[in-house]
C-alpha cells in the first residue's frame, strides 16, 4: 500500500521505517523545511522499549549518543547544592537529545521512505485523496497522523483540539546555549513557587539546555510566532534570581527554541475511516511522563505489524492496533498526571517538602520503589513479533 504519514520527528519515520520491512511504500510530510534539530532529553525505559530498538537494528546507534547525564541538583538563589534528584528516576535506562534521535531514524529510513519537507496536509477524503498546503494532490490507501500534541492530521478527521487536548497546568521552554557554567554531565534546578529553571549538559558538555518550567492557566497564543513565546517566557521569569537573567538573555540566539504546554490527548478511538494516529497525536502522556519517546516507538512498530498482518483490511488492523496499546498508552498517560507540583512546587512549603524528600530518599527502604515503578509501567505491554518481509536497514554511520 501507499501509505501518507504526517510528522517527521520520531513516531513518523519509525512507522515508515517498519512499513516498508512489511513492503508498503510510506511517504513522510513535514510542515518544517527541515529535520527538526534540538529539544530536551528523551528517555527509553524497560525491556519493551529497548526491544523494539533492537529489532530495528537502532539500539547501538541510540547508545552511542546517549547523555550519559549524572546528577541533577537543585540549588538555591545562591548556588549552592541543597538535594540530588535520583539519576534512575529521570534517566531511564538511555537517555538521548530528541534531535540526535530524529537524525538516527532520519538516517535509518531516507533511502526507502519519500521525505516531503516544508508541507502540510489541507484535507482528506474518504477515499485518501489528499490535498497539501503547495496544491499538490495525491492519493494514497491510509493516512497517519504522527504529527505531534497539536496534530494537524487529528484536527482533520477528528475535529478541533479544544476538547481533545487537556492542560496539566504547565508550560515549558528549553533551547541549546554555551556549556558556560562547565557542567559535566551534570545539571542544576532552581525553583520559586510556581516556576522552575534549570540547566544541564549535553552533546559530552560540548553545549548545554535551559529549560524552563512554569504553572499557567491554558495561554492564548500564536504557536508559531517564537518571537512573541519568547516574549512570554522572558516575562514570566522577570525578577527571577540565580543564573535565569543570562539563561533568559541566551534565548534570542537559540537556534531551537521550543516552547508548548504540557497536555495529554485523550480520544475514545484513534482511527476514522482510513486515518489513524499515533504518538502524541493519538495519546501524548506529555513530558511530565517519561513515556512519550518509547511509547511511540512501540505503537510504530504496533500499527505497522497490524497493517501487515491485517493485509488489505485496514479496519482490522486498526481495531487491533488499538486493542494491544490502549491499556498500555492509558497507563503511561497516568504516570504523567500528579506530577506537575513536584517539577514546579507552587509555594515554598511545597518546594521544601520536596528538597526534604530528595534528601532523605537514599536512606530510606523504598527509595528504588518509584523508579521500580515507572518501569513497571513502560514494560506492561506484550509485543507481539511480526517478523519482516524485508531485511532491516543497514546501521547508520556514527555521527561525528
Amino acid at each position: 500500500m501507499d501509505i501518507l504519514i504526517s510528522g517527521a520527528s520520531v513516531a513518523g519515520p519509525a512507522l515508515a521505517f517498519w512499513l516498508t520491512r512489511h513492503g508498503h511504500r510510506a511517504t513522510i510530510v513535514e510542515r518544517a523545511p527541515a529535520l527538526r534539530a534540538g529539544g530536551y532529553a528523551v528517555d527509553f525505559r524497560g525491556e519493551a522499549h529497548l526491544t523494539v530498538l533492537r529489532r530495528m537494528g537502532l539500539l547501538d546507534a541510540v547508545e552511542r549518543e546517549r547523555t550519559r547525564m549524572g546528577a541533577t541538583w537543585n540549588i538555591n538563589e545562591a548556588g549552592r547544592k541543597l538535594t540530588r534528584m535520583p539519576e534512575d528516576l529521570f534517566a531511564g535506562d538511555v537517555e538521548i537529545l530528541r534531535g540526535d534521535l530524529a537524525a538516527i531514524l532520519h538516517e535509518a529510513t531516507r533511502d526507502d521512505t519519500e521525505y516531503v519537507f516544508g508541507d502540510s496536509i489541507t484535507s482528506i477524503s474518504k477515499a485518501g485523496e489528499v490535498t497539501f498546503e503547495s496544491g499538490a494532490a495525491r492519493r494514497f490507501d491510509l493516512v497517519i497522523g504522527a504529527d505531534g500534541l497539536h496534530s494537524n492530521v487529528r484536527a482533520l478527521t477528528f475535529g478541533p483540539e479544544r476538547s481533545l487536548v487537556h492542560h496539566l497546568g504547565l508550560y515549558c521552554a528549553v533551547f541549546t546555549l554555551d556549556n558556560y557554567l562547565g557542567l559535566d554531565h551534570s545539571g542544576l534546578a532552581y525553583n520559586v513557587p510556581g516556576r522552575t529553571v534549570g540547566v544541564y549538559s549535553a552533546r559530552h558538555n560540548a553545549e548545554a539546555k535551559a529549560m524552563f518550567w512554569f504553572a499557567s492557566q491554558p495561554l492564548e497564543h500564536d504557536r508559531r510566532d517564537v518571537a512573541a513565546q519568547r516574549r512570554l517566557l522572558a516575562d514570566s521569569y522577570a525578577g527571577v534570581g540565580w543564573e535565569t537573567p543570562r539563561l533568559l538573555a541566551a534565548m534570542d540566539g537559540a537556534p531551537d527554541f521550543y516552547f508548548d504546554s504540557a497536555s495529554q490527548v485523550k480520544l475514545d478511538r484513534w482511527s476514522r475511516g482510513r486515518v489513524a494516529l499515533l504518538g502524541d497525536a493519538a495519546w501524548c502522556p506529555s513530558p511530565l511522563s517519561g513515556m512519550g519517546t518509547g511509547l511511540a516507538v512501540v505503537g510504530a512498530y504496533v500499527l505497522a505489524g497490524e497493517i501487515a498482518a491485517a493485509g488489505a483490511d485496514h479496519r482490522a488492523a486498526f481495531a487491533r492496533y488499538e486493542q494491544v496499546m490502549r491499556g498500555y498508552a492509558t497507563a503511561c498517560q497516568k504516570s504523567g498526571e500528579g506530577v506537575s507540583k513536584f517539577m514546579v512546587p507552587d509555594s515554598k512549603l511545597m518546594a521544601w517538602l520536596v528538597n526534604q524528600n530528595y534528601k532523605l530518599l537514599p536512606y530510606m527502604p523504598w527509595k528504588k520503589a518509584i523508579a521500580r515503578s515507572v518501569r513497571k509501567t513502560a514494560e506492561a505491554v506484550s509485543l507481539p513479533d511480526y517478523g519482516v518481509t524485508r531485511p532491516a536497514a543497514r546501521a547508520p554511520r556514527p555521527r561525528p
